[in-house]
């Protein structure tokens, strides 16, 4: 069943989506449309004495709806085009009359949906005079004057409905194109402050490293290069994704998937060679798969608070402790660093923390930071809600 729904959303959607790149074509087929209901009574059996179902009248009746091909470019124009073609069928020929004002509703839907205020005032002026004299000329019964009245009212709050709906998903999607400006303005602030501060360190300290130690500054040459290549690597991973994202091919393409909790080992290594930090990593409770955006957020927020540990906690020491409740993860990341500093500048009001917190605020956790529990270093922690049964990679 769910398959089914799928498909069927699918196609509507294919549907929609061409439909916004041809427009003439379906105001083509909604005048096709109007003329099939409007062909009916002239082609259905009539009882005696009905008006009969002459070709001079189905002419005019059809003049009454090719206007509608227009109705998107010109809606006011088409509104007293089909008013005019209406008011000549009813003044020059005794046809068949029609169930609905088929013609006139469209051209009420499409004005409210699409026309600014002042061409809806206009129309709705242009109705309160007109709608009574259709009805003086027709029947003259309060009942079909009730009855237009009411129909007409009906499509302009659809089509109401159906501009606020737009308006609505517009606003949806510039939210969603936002959030994912701040998502790569993420990922790039933490792939290369990560890999800059690192190559940073080393080059400052590869100088005194050739004339004191020369084996020294060739692992220094070396950690520069692996991090260097780890960057690009993850770089061209996520503008590869963009790419497919933005070209149409519906992601065809090859896909990595983010860095998670496997690729920490690796970070921390490259964090012990290029820095000289003596980094700790432990899990405690029941380890368990986690969803693919938990395992990307656990690193990005490893990454990052190594990162700004390298670059301002002058430490010596860098903890990583994942913690393993029943229904969520801890990720603490400690050092033995010299802490905030009362006023003083640094990562702890910057881009770095803001990331962390809105990583963990999207994914409906909490961001805590500040200094370490024994009133010592710096200290980053991270609760992710994260449910039992979990399948990975999801």
């Amino acid at each position: 069943m769910g398959g089914i729904r799928g498909e069927t959303r699918e196609w509507w959607e294919r549907g929609r989506a061409s439909a916004e790149e041809n427009p003439l074509l379906v105001d083509i087929g909604v005048a096709l449309l109007v003329q099939a209901a409007m062909t009916m009574p002239f082609v259905v059996p009539r009882a005696a004495g009905l008006p009969p179902a002459t070709w001079a009248a189905y002419g005019l009746s059809t003049l009454s709806v090719v206007p509608l091909v227009w109705r998107r470019r010109a809606p006011l124009a088409v509104l007293f085009a089909v008013l005019a073609a209406n008011a000549l069928y009813r003044l020059t020929v005794d046809g068949p009359g029609q169930p609905l004002p088929y013609t006139g509703l469209v051209v009420v839907y499409t004005i409210a949906a699409l026309s600014p205020a002042r061409k809806r005032l206009v129309t709705g002026f242009v109705l309160l005079v007109t709608v009574p004299v259709g009805v003086w000329l027709n029947t003259r019964s309060a009942r079909e004057l009730t009855f237009s009245v009411f129909v007409l009212a009906a499509a302009y709050v659809f089509g109401r409905l159906t501009d606020a709906r737009r308006r609505a998903h517009r606003v949806e999607a510039e939210q969603a194109a936002a959030r994912e400006r701040a998502r790569i303005a993420r990922e790039m602030h933490d792939i290369l402050s990560h890999a800059v501060s690192l190559m940073i360190v080393q080059a400052e300290a590869g100088p005194v490293a050739v004339r004191a130690a020369p084996e020294r500054a060739e692992a220094a040459f070396d950690a520069i290069s692996a991090t260097g290549r780890d960057a690009m690597v993850q770089l061209r991973r996520m503008l590869g994704v963009l790419r497919e994202d933005g070209d149409g091919s519906g992601g065809t393409g090859s896909r990595e998937p983010q860095p998670g909790i496997a690729e920490l080992p690796g970070l921390l290594d490259r964090v012990r060679a290029g820095s000289g930090l003596d980094v700790v990593y432990g899990t405690t409770g029941h380890v368990r798969p986690l969803s693919g955006a938990v395992a990307a957020t656990v690193f990005r927020v490893v990454q990052e608070a190594l990162t700004n540990t390298v670059r301002h906690a002058d430490a010596r020491t860098v903890t990583v402790q994942l913690t393993y409740g029943d229904s969520d993860l801890c990720v603490r990341v400690t050092d033995d660093g010299r802490g905030p500093q009362a006023g003083g500048a640094g990562w702890r009001g910057g881009q770095g923390l803001l990331g962390i917190r809105e990583r963990a605020a999207a994914l409906g956790g909490s961001a805590v930071t500040g200094r370490g529990a024994d009133g010592r270093g710096f200290e980053v922690r991270v609760r992710l809600p994260v449910p039992e049964a979990v399948e990975a990679g999801r």
